[in-house]
């Protein structure tokens, strides 16, 4: 993925079309599910404009991650 510059927007409506991939620390999903009941690994969900499915991506469990090297 090239660099992402995530700007802030009040009340944002994503398009249904994209792509809501989730951003990871590291490439281990697992991780110590804190009280909202997500991984302490996860971060947030980036918008991606696709030309497929989001579905698609789903089924490939399709993410991104910020960790450069294992």
């Amino acid at each position: 993925m090239p660099i992402v510059q995530i700007l802030p927007v009040l009340d944002y409506v994503p398009n249904p079309a994209d792509y809501m991939a989730p951003l990871y620390k590291t490439n281990l999903r697992a991780g110590v599910l804190n009280t909202t009941g997500q991984s302490t690994n996860y971060i947030l969900d980036i918008n991606i404009p696709t030309d497929e499915t989001p579905r698609f991506w789903v089924l490939m469990a399709t993410a991104m991650v910020c960790m450069s090297n294992d």
